[in-house]
């Protein structure tokens, strides 16, 4: 059976296409269904989020779309909505919360960005030290439910984005399981899935999904539900890797 994923960027953000040609590709790859997850406003970093403006235009684009291409495929108007992000989640058919950010005194620093940026932050802000960030990470994680109310967990370790093969830090490091950990106990008590995430896979930075394997076995384990997802950026990985 063909897969579907609910974890969709368009040129209303930071994606390559419109939204009703990733529908178009949708049904060619035999898709039951799609979910549009548009970058919420963040008015401290506007490059790659959706603007004020464009949430509306993005809203009625994708509710017109559902119109149009009713019984054909069902189409759900979502949103990715940061943890630092103050904008209104109500009129959305479901809400994805992810943290891209920390925030160091009055300065938001992005996770995932580049690895000279990452490690740039580490550096200035951290004393070189990985884990501290890592902790700041994870207790904005442990947060998202109650910040955002999302349903869905998203890239719940996006900190590892480009420690492929340990680059930058070691995940099996004590500090940083316990964090991780934290904030997966803290998120296990809420009434949210966690997605598997193949977006990093699709644009080179990983050979596998987020999260890493032991996380997805904990959350097997403890009976949480998981959604494959492929956070794609574009037409061509609408499907990648699920």
């Amino acid at each position: 059976m063909t897969p579907n994923s609910y974890h969709t960027h368009t040129t209303f953000c930071d994606g390559k296409n419109t939204p009703e040609e990733m529908v178009r590709e949708a049904l060619r790859l035999g898709c039951t269904a799609i979910g549009f997850t548009g970058h919420s406003y963040t008015p401290f970093d506007e490059s790659y989020c959706m603007s004020k403006e464009g949430t509306k235009e993005y809203k009625a684009c994708v509710r017109s779309l559902q119109k149009k291409y009713a019984g054909q495929i069902r189409i759900l108007l979502g949103v990715e909505q940061d943890f630092y992000s103050e904008e209104p989640t109500e009129d959305y058919d479901y809400v994805i919360g992810s943290v891209h950010y920390v925030k160091k005194g009055e300065v938001y620093l992005p996770v995932d960005e580049s690895a000279e940026r990452q490690t740039e932050i580490v550096n200035r802000y951290y004393g070189g030290d990985f884990y501290g960030l890592a902790e700041d990470y994870y207790a904005n994680v442990a947060q998202l439910y109650r910040k955002t109310g999302c349903g869905l967990i998203g890239h719940f370790d996006l900190i590892t984005k480009f420690n492929e093969k340990g680059a930058l830090f070691d995940t099996e490091d004590p500090g940083y399981r316990a964090a991780a950990e934290r904030a997966l106990e803290a998120l296990m008590m809420c009434p949210v899935a966690f997605e598997i995430n193949t977006g990093a896979m699709a644009r080179g930075y990983r050979t596998e999904a987020y999260p890493e394997k032991w996380i997805i076995g904990m959350l097997l384990r403890m009976g949480i539900m998981v959604v494959k997802t492929s956070d794609a950026h574009s037409k061509e990985d609408l499907l990648y890797g699920l």
